[in-house]
C-alpha cells in the first residue's frame, strides 16, 4: 500500500493576505480521498523528532534559536513566517514524517510526504518558507544508521536547492541535482553537485529533454542505493513566483519519469511535495495530486 504522511498541523495558520498557500496541505489528501485514488488508511500522522537526528544536519546553535523561539526578527524574516512554538513543531512533524516515509520506501518502493521538500534551510539558517530540511535532515540519518551509503536528491522545484547543496558540499556520499529557474530565488545560489540554471520561459519540450538525457546519466554514474525527489509544481506556466513556462501535462510526465527510472534501476523513492504558487490553488492541488496519481499507476 502507498504510506502518505499527513499531519493537520502541516495546515499552519498564518496572517491574513500571507502568499504560502498553507491550504494547500488540507486539500491534496482531501481530494485523493474524493477521487478514490488513496484510503484513509494511505495516510498516517508522523510524530515528533529526537533532536540528535536533528542536529545531524543542522548547527546545535540554530536548531537551539528555533527550538526557544530566540531568533532574531531578522532571521524570523528570511524564513518568511512568524516563529511559533506551533510552527517549529510542525516542522519537526514533517521532518519526522519524511523520516518514516523513507521506511515505507524501503518497503514499497515508494511513499510520499504531503508537505517538505524545505531545500532552502542551511545548516544554521532558515530562508524562504523553510526551517528545518526534512530531505537532508533524512539524508543523513539514512547514512548515519547506514540504512543507505550512496544518496541522489533530484531536486525539480523552480527554485535552486540551496541549502541542500550547503549542507551536503562536503559529502561524497550524497549528490545534489538541482534544475531550477536561473533567475529564481534565492539570489545567491549554492554549489550543488549538479545545478542546471534553466532561462526564463523553458517549456515543456525542453525541460523534459534536459531531465531525459540527465538523470539516467547520473544514476548511471552514482548508483545510488536511495533517492529522495523534490517533487515542486511551481515550475508550471500559471506560477507566480516561477518563471518557467511547464503545463500540468508536462509537470506529470517530469514525475513519471523520476519514477520509470526509479523503478528500473529498484531504488527506493522518498518524495516531498515542495512549492507551488499559482494564483488560484486548483492548479497547485490538481499538479500536486498528479504526481500521487502516478505512483498509484506504476506501483500498486
Amino acid at each position: 500500500m502507498l504510506k502518505i504522511a499527513y499531519d493537520p498541523i502541516y495546515a499552519h495558520p498564518l496572517p491574513e493576505g500571507h502568499r504560502f498557500p498553507m491550504l494547500k496541505y488540507e486539500l491534496i489528501p482531501a481530494q485523493l480521498l474524493h477521487e478514490g485514488v488513496i484510503s484513509k488508511d494511505t495516510l498516517f500522522s508522523p510524530g515528533l523528532l529526537a533532536e540528535d537526528i536533528i542536529t545531524l544536519t543542522h548547527d546545535e546553535n540554530y536548531w537551539h534559536q528555533l527550538r526557544d523561539l530566540t531568533l532574531s526578527p531578522k532571521e524570523q524574516r528570511r524564513t518568511g513566517f512568524p516563529l511559533s512554538a506551533s510552527l517549529v513543531e510542525r516542522e519537526v512533524r514533517i521532518a519526522r514524517g519524511t523520516i518514516d516515509s523513507c521506511h515505507y520506501a524501503f518497503e514499497n518502493g515508494i511513499a510520499f510526504n504531503v508537505a517538505g521538500g524545505t531545500h532552502h534551510a542551511g545548516s544554521n539558517w532558515g530562508e524562504g518558507f523553510c526551517l528545518l530540511n526534512d530531505q537532508a535532515i533524512v539524508a543523513n540519518y539514512l547514512l548515519n544508521s547506514e540504512s543507505a551509503k550512496s544518496i541522489l536528491i533530484i531536486d525539480l522545484d523552480v527554485h535552486q536547492g540551496n541549502g541542500t547543496a550547503e549542507i551536503f558540499k562536503n559529502e561524497s556520499r550524497v549528490f545534489t541535482f538541482s534544475m531550477h529557474g536561473a533567475n529564481n530565488f534565492p539570489y545567491r545560489k549554492e554549489r550543488s553537485d549538479l545545478d542546471i540554471p534553466l532561462r526564463d520561459g523553458v517549456g515543456d519540450d525542453e525541460f523534459l529533454d534536459i531531465l531525459e538525457t540527465t538523470l539516467p546519466r547520473l544514476i548511471d554514474q552514482h548508483k545510488p542505493d536511495f533517492i529522495f525527489y523534490l517533487s515542486g509544481v511551481d515550475v508550471l506556466a500559471t506560477d507566480k513566483l516561477g518563471k518557467l513556462a511547464l503545463s500540468k501535462e508536462a509537470c506529470k510526465a517530469r514525475d513519471q519519469f523520476v519514477f520509470e527510472q526509479c523503478i528500473k534501476h529498484n531504488i527506493p523513492v522518498q518524495v516531498s511535495m515542495g512549492g507551488g504558487y499559482s494564483p488560484q490553488i486548483k492548479d497547485i492541488v490538481d499538479a500536486h495530486c498528479n504526481t500521487f496519481k502516478v505512483a498509484v499507476d506504476l506501483y500498486f
